[in-house]
């Protein structure tokens, strides 16, 4: 039999199928693939095979396999793949696939996928053909023999565009924020008011991750009764009695005063109330005004966005604005981004008397050039999509150094940034933490009840990178 070149994928937009009378015996075709941890991800979202041999490591590590394997059948929807898009291509009709599995396939590997014919019906227009998949060894990993109804007539058509597929995994990204605080000693976190199983859960989780000493200061039957509801174990945990919120705000605030407690984390009491103790304290106070900075991971972004501020300032002033940006380009610096970017956002992209935070935005840049607001790069009035998509604002601002690659977003009021931060968390599928600075500890809160536990874990990352570095440098 004459040896015959196998197919390989074609280049072009068009996709052309063999007729069976076109098919020759030993005609072949291939495919080559390198596996990915996405590929397994998106294998597992869309089959909802969600066995942890192939999602979780720890899992994984103790199986016959000591690792991450590939779903078995990632390998047969390659199979698939070439058959029914180069040999016999469009128009196969599947009629039997059998598969025998060799070994496994880990991240990384790269297959080699061959599919040549064995046998012509030809009264049945049916097609056997031998399935081969080897890794980059030459090891074979899976075999086989397909049995098809070939095509008869002749299809070459544009090939169809397929969706964007955008993997977004939250657990990786927060255990890889979680990472960047390893290797560092706990910082001692006041816990106010921990009447709900979401801030208890995550400052144990925290704890256990090595971020915090939590103490919990609050009604300690509540605290008890909401750990027991919750099946969590405060066994070791310092808890301190206080009658109700009031009262956890003040003593929380009394402790972090006399430098017994190097962050607070907000339980299920009312920010005012914290905030008006934490205010009530000289010691805790500094130049700037309090603003709250959110960190929100969010899909198809590649970095986090920072958004500020959605919380304390409802109508800010040029002066607040000034503050709030300065702690955000702070905070920014000690989480690792030297120059941090700040976009100013407007409804406007123009210096516009009646919109008056395009006014605000263009006398931040004027007290960046002055020396006024150091450390970071501002710009603005921006639009939404002129600061976070380089593609928005190539045209528009082709010289900012900002515009399409903001580290942070400063909101002209709380209104609108609070809406903002929803429509990312609700419709855009952003996971957030976040913390108040500006005194001299850090304040972590959490505005959304979803999730909770994960947003308390992530923002003690922050409460502790900002405390560790406020040992060194007061604020």
């Amino acid at each position: 039999m004459t040896a015959v070149a196998c197919i390989a994928p074609g280049g072009d937009d068009f996709i052309e199928n063999i007729t069976f009378d076109e098919l020759s015996l030993g005609q072949c075709a291939r495919l080559v693939r390198t596996l990915s941890q996405a590929d397994i991800q998106a294998f597992a979202a869309v089959s909802g095979d969600t066995n942890p041999a192939h999602l979780d490591p720890v899992y994984a590590d103790a199986t016959l396999f000591q690792g991450v394997i590939a779903h078995g059948m990632w390998g047969g929807a390659l199979i698939s793949a070439v058959l029914g898009t180069q040999l016999p291509g469009p128009g196969t009709i599947y009629l039997e696939q059998a598969l025998r599995f060799s070994r496994p396939v880990r991240v990384g590997d790269t297959l080699t996928v061959t599919v040549t014919v064995l046998s012509k019906d030809e009264a049945k227009k049916r097609v056997e053909l031998d399935c081969l998949v080897s890794n980059q060894h030459g090891e074979k990993v899976l075999s086989g023999v397909a049995r098809v109804l070939a095509p008869t007539e002749k299809v070459r058509q544009p090939r169809t565009p397929l969706p964007q597929l955008r993997l977004f995994d939250p657990e990786a990204r927060l255990k890889a924020w979680v990472a960047q605080a390893e290797g560092t000693p706990a910082v001692r976190c006041g816990v106010v008011h921990p009447c709900h199983a979401g801030v208890l859960e995550g400052a144990l989780r925290a704890a256990h991750a090595g971020l915090i000493v939590p103490q919990l200061i609050g009604p300690i039957e509540r605290i008890r009764a909401t750990a027991e509801q919750a099946g969590l174990d405060l066994h070791g945990i310092d808890v301190i009695d206080a009658p109700h919120s009031d009262a956890a705000a003040g003593m929380a605030a009394r402790l972090a005063a006399d430098g017994r407690l190097e962050a607070l984390m907000a339980g299920s009491l009312g920010l005012p109330e914290l905030l008006d103790a934490v205010r009530a304290q000289p010691a805790l106070r500094t130049s700037r005004r309090l603003s709250h900075v959110f960190r929100l991971d969010v899909p198809g972004h590649a970095r986090p966005l920072w958004l500020t501020d959605a919380m304390l300032h409802a109508a800010p002033s040029l002066a607040d604005k000034a503050d709030i940006a300065r702690n955000a380009i702070d905070l920014l610096r000690v989480m690792g981004i030297e120059q941090p970017r700040l976009a100013v956002l407007s409804a406007s992209e123009v210096v516009d008397a009646a919109v008056p935070s395009t006014i605000d935005a263009a006398a931040l840049c004027k007290m960046v050039d002055s020396g006024q607001i150091g450390g970071g790069l501002i710009d603005g009035p921006l639009a939404f999509d002129s600061a976070v998509s380089l593609p928005a604002a190539q045209s528009k601002h082709p010289r900012s150094a900002v515009a399409g690659q903001a580290d942070v977003l400063l909101a002209p009021d709380m209104e609108s940034g609070s809406m903002l931060a929803r429509q990312l968390l609700y419709l855009g599928g952003a996971t957030a933490s976040g913390v108040i600075v500006g005194a001299r500890v850090p304040i972590t809160v959490v505005t959304h009840r979803h999730d909770s536990a994960n947003a308390y874990l992530a923002s003690a990352v922050l409460a502790k990178r900002l405390a560790l570095h406020h040992r060194l440098v007061r604020p």
